[in-house]
């Protein structure tokens, strides 16, 4: 049994795709696949599902719910569901591998290639690649009501966001000219104020032979950065300013420029 929460939540068994029956159950299978093997109290879920409105007997509402959840995942998968949703203590606990989970399959792919982008960034491109190839859409988009699945999906996200800039610096290593320059422009612009996007942009516009191209993203970069938070450009942003700025030979060697993030 594979579960995805990185896009809408679904559960794979085999080659089929399944959707969970309502979104209150899908709630319930979210929280407790982004901690497999772990107990989450009965209080947390509850405070999850109903924290907006009193209800009398949550605890009874909360334990038919997941005996519908259990149902659900016997009769896609066949095994009991008292099994696989196991009651500890206080709480539940789905009781899978961690790798069953792709959110989990992500982050250790994501850090095994942050790891080898200086040492290996060829390796390190094709490791990120597999991890954001996980992804298929917003975390958790469906699930989005609960304050611990939004915070999940926040942390999801800037996860991703970490990932996509390692494989940009692993690829501007290895070949900057495969770099989308389209896709890493519409990134930028989406979190501008993540420096270091603005950097590789600056960096790959420069090896696509657009220097004031380059350079108008780090005059853009700093404006805002002054006029939001009344902050200069952090010391990577302004050496690659100026790397760019004099044509700096050590740019056709991308690892040494980033080095001194």
């Amino acid at each position: 049994m594979d579960i995805q929460v990185l896009g809408s939540v679904s559960v794979r068994y085999g080659t089929r795709q399944h959707t969970v029956v309502s979104k209150r159950l899908t709630a319930i299978l979210a929280l407790l696949a982004l901690s497999p093997g772990r107990t989450i109290l009965a209080d947390q879920l509850e405070d999850e599902l109903w924290a907006s409105r009193t209800l009398t007997n949550a605890r009874n509402a909360l334990q038919a719910s997941v005996g519908r959840l259990r149902k659900h995942l016997g009769s896609i998968t066949g095994l009991r569901g008292d099994e696989l949703i196991r009651t500890v203590g206080g709480g539940y606990q789905l009781d899978v591998p961690a790798g069953s989970v792709d959110a989990h399959r992500f982050r250790e792919q994501a850090r095994s290639g942050a790891d080898l982008v200086t040492g290996d960034p060829a390796l390190a491109a094709v490791v990120l690649e597999e991890a954001l190839s996980l992804w298929r859409g917003p975390a958790l988009s469906d699930v989005h009501d609960g304050l611990r699945v939004r915070i999940a999906a926040a942390d999801l996200e800037e996860q991703r966001i970490t990932a996509y800039e390692d494989l940009i610096t692993a690829r501007l290593a290895v070949d900057p000219h495969r770099i989308s320059l389209p896709e890493l422009r519409g990134t930028a612009a989406e979190h501008p104020e993540r420096e270091r996007l603005s950097e590789l942009l600056m960096l790959v516009l420069y090896h696509a032979g657009r220097q004031a191209e380059a350079l108008d993203v780090f005059h853009r970069a700093r404006r805002r950065l002054v006029d939001d938070m009344g902050l200069e450009p952090g010391r990577a942003l302004h050496h690659a300013y100026q790397a760019i700025l004099e044509q700096d030979p050590r740019l056709g060697e991308p690892r040494q420029v980033l080095a001194h993030r």
